[in-house]
């Protein structure tokens, strides 16, 4: 009798501790749902990451003056003073400010030279804020990659848009979007199912009003 009390003793005291263990485990933040940039895109670089204290394109209050737009060593060219002129907060260095427009210029061509659509998608997805001042000023040789993101827009609600077809810069098969009349009529939808790695195109009528669409990434015309 002591022996088997004892043996369902430990037997106990093992179920307690993995249930314990088992207690400590969390979810999985990773596991949630995000919207997907094209199929054919390179692994993120962490390089990539925007710096969380990076300034806005142009900021709201006062600003350095020209005059005072000097590094702590050597000196800034002509085409960087162009770029930073009017866009430096008052007691950040500019060259910080400079660094956040050449690590952008950097991002879109390293993702460019690998794949162009994921380029032009993160510049319409805003991925990449400061690229859109950065390019005409520090790295011009991108302006078709720009030109093309200008034709384009997000994921999300796109009032107004132009009679087209159009592609998205996705191959997720969880994309979906309609487009809807003033009288939000449903005049065009997306298939009720999409083949996995098929291109995904939005036939957008005339007339419509709102074109809404979720995990598409970004739209170009086609």
């Amino acid at each position: 009798m002591y022996r088997r009390s004892a043996a369902a003793a430990v037997l106990l005291a093992a179920a307690l501790t993995l249930t314990a263990c088992g207690s400590d485990a969390k979810p999985d933040a990773a596991g949630a749902a995000k919207p997907k940039g094209p199929a054919s895109s390179a692994v993120p670089d962490p390089a990539d990451s925007q710096p969380a204290n990076a300034p806005a394109a142009k900021p709201t209050g006062p600003v350095l003056p020209d005059a005072k737009l000097t590094p702590v060593t050597g000196s800034f060219t002509d085409k960087e003073k162009k770029y930073l002129s009017g866009r430096v907060p008052e007691k950040m260095d500019p060259a910080a400010v400079l660094q956040t427009g050449q690590e952008a210029c950097q991002r879109v061509a390293r993702t460019a030279k690998h794949d162009k659509d994921a380029a032009i998608g993160s510049l319409i997805a805003g991925e990449i804020p400061a690229a859109k001042d950065a390019i005409p000023a520090l790295c011009p040789e991108q302006q078709p990659v720009l030109a093309a993101a200008q034709t384009g827009f997000p994921d999300g609600t796109k009032t107004s848009p132009a009679k087209g077809t159009y592609r998205a810069l996705t191959q997720s098969t969880s994309c979906v979007w309609q487009a809807k009349g003033a009288d939000g009529g449903v005049l065009a939808s997306s298939p009720m199912t999409q083949p996995a790695g098929a291109k995904i195109t939005a036939e957008i009528p005339a007339g419509t009003a709102e074109f809404v669409s979720t995990g598409c990434y970004a739209w170009l015309p086609s």
